[in-house]
């Protein structure tokens, strides 16, 4: 006997019929999961159980107001799996109608190694069910007070942050869609850009770095061997021009393989930027006369040439250099 759900209540949401696509139904359910995440009220994973959809599907010819026979796809596990069984049984339904046959009233199952739904059994109508020793279930009265006292406690919804990010971060709207896709990114984010002056910072290393990392590990942001507050002391180093940016990304990948302050990792790894204009106007200098042509080209006209400059430069300094100072004196001594 199974009892790993014992007292735990299940919440059964049923929306009307107003959905009319697989990407619409997917769509939907990412909402919902999503607000039930924010919420806390399931951790949401569809693979075990905590979340998982029937949809119910039926086909109607154009300019019928009544709803066709419909089919009850069920136990679906994933997001994925929702919108191809619903495709697939539009498809299926289809063909049948237009072979001038009847849709069965049934519950059918998706089988994802096939790619199609197969039949699981006929659809009970409601007198079927009287076999429940169970009555049914008395009205439940929700008062309108309890309703008014749970919203005043309601935390900040997706769409609530989503607006909030873009106004008081300046973030797109394509970002701030990535960033509030899950209340344990967005706060991942909101964490590390904390102490920060500029929160875009934390918001381009959150959906480039961390985001490939954990993509490439197949983990997710809950799982990060890298913890906000940690990233938050790294980016901070960045601001403050302790490292720089190619300086950042080799802490950050060794943060990954073994958690240490990234200001230990600097000093241990000697990789503190070099911003002392008399050392870099050495360094430029240096590289100005060990490439006569390349600088006698630049002088002439082949402005590309300056990335060529800036690249001599950060090697000769095995890529401490502050580039801003770098390119300033660059700009000067060209």
């Amino acid at each position: 006997m199974d009892l790993n759900r014992t007292g735990v209540p299940l919440i059964e949401i049923v929306s009307d019929p107003d959905i009319r696509s697989a990407e619409e139904a997917g769509a939907y359910l990412r909402k919902l999961h999503s607000i039930l995440k924010y919420i806390d009220v399931c951790d949401g994973n569809m693979e075990e159980g905590s979340f998982r959809c029937d949809a119910n599907v039926s086909l109607r010819p154009l300019g019928q107001s009544a709803f066709g026979t419909r089919t009850e796809l069920k136990n679906l596990n994933s997001f994925k799996h929702v919108e191809k069984a619903i495709a697939h049984e539009i498809d299926r339904q289809a063909y049948v109608l237009n072979e001038g046959k009847s849709v069965v009233q049934e519950t059918r199952l998706w089988n994802p190694d096939k790619n199609k739904t197969v039949s699981m059994r006929g659809k009970e109508e409601a007198h079927d069910y009287r076999y429940f020793p169970d009555p049914d279930l008395t009205p439940l009265i929700v008062d309108e007070t309890w309703i008014s006292a749970v919203e005043k406690e309601m935390p900040e919804l997706p769409d609530q942050k989503f607006s909030r990010f873009i106004r008081q971060y300046g973030l797109s709207v394509s970002d701030a869609g990535v960033l509030t896709s899950s209340i344990a990114l967005a706060d991942f984010f909101e964490t590390a850009a904390a102490p920060l002056k500029d929160k875009k910072q934390a918001a381009n290393w959150t959906l480039t770095t961390v985001l490939a990392m954990l993509n490439a590990r197949g983990i997710s942001i809950t799982e990060s061997p890298v913890p906000a507050q940690a990233m938050a002391k790294l980016l901070l180093l960045l601001e403050d021009r302790k490292i720089n940016a190619t300086a950042a990304k080799t802490v950050f990948d060794l943060m990954v393989e073994n958690l240490k302050d990234p200001a230990l990792i600097v000093k241990e790894k000697g990789l503190e930027q070099v911003s002392d204009a008399s050392e870099l106007e050495s360094a430029v200098m240096a590289v100005i006369h060990e490439n006569p042509e390349e600088a006698t080209a630049y002088r002439d006209g082949k402005t590309k040439l300056f990335s060529f400059f800036m690249g001599q430069v950060m090697k000769k300094t095995k890529g401490k250099a502050d580039p801003g100072i770098v390119k300033e004196i660059l700009n000067h001594k060209m």
